[in-house]
């Protein structure tokens, strides 16, 4: 994992949990909010690890039970196919967890943390000028009625764009993996779209 992608992923972890009025929160609570985020995900790993645990127990049941307790053939394989079920479950739950812990690592590193509280501040200062540029990009959407982790996607990539110096396709390819990770199925479409459109408005004779 790059130190930037793990900044913008606390960042936006960060932002989840704030309220909706940025004006409430003091500079001294950012990094309480990253510190939250953290224990966020620790817990999330811990939580994930005894679902697959149980489903595991629960698979080994099945197939104990298709020996044991199955009266013909048919009952015996249904019992296998719901074993085999849980255990891929569970494989599926640890194989996504397996990231977190590097993750967490990573966002406790100062220059990780830094750049993360960095885009935080900024999107707190300056939001309205962030607001105001995506809404001028979007077509037939309002940007409040966004679900909050596609606005906090937008204006993550916005800030960076024109307050921490990040190249656009840069900005616009790393909004769109977050995106594909927290957003919905057609998420990231949407966002890839807004932001070219804010890029091209960026690129526009008008907006120098």
């Amino acid at each position: 994992m790059q130190s930037r992608q793990v900044a913008r992923e606390l960042a936006l972890l960060s932002l989840s949990q704030m309220p909706t009025n940025p004006e409430k929160i003091s500079e001294q609570e950012i990094p309480d909010f990253i510190i939250a985020a953290i224990r966020t995900l620790t817990t999330e790993v811990k939580e994930a690890l005894e679902e697959a645990a149980g489903e595991l127990q629960r698979a080994d049941d099945r197939l104990l039970n298709s020996q044991t307790r199955a009266v013909d053939v048919q009952s015996a394989r249904t019992m296998v196919q719901e074993a085999i079920q849980l255990a891929s479950a569970a494989i599926n739950r640890m194989g996504s967890s397996v990231e977190i812990p590097e993750f967490i690592q990573l966002a406790n590193q100062r220059d990780v943390r830094n750049y993360a509280e960095d885009i935080v501040r900024n999107m707190m200062v300056k939001r309205e000028e962030v607001d105001q540029l995506l809404s001028s990009a979007m077509v037939d959407w309002q940007l409040n009625r966004l679900a909050r982790i596609d606005r906090d996607i937008l204006r993550i990539a916005v800030c960076e764009m024109l307050y921490l110096g990040i190249p656009e396709r840069i900005a616009i390819n790393e909004a769109v993996e977050l995106a594909k990770r927290y957003s919905g199925e057609d998420g990231y479409r949407f966002i890839n779209g807004v932001l070219r459109r804010v890029s091209d408005k960026l690129k526009s004779p008008i907006s120098s």
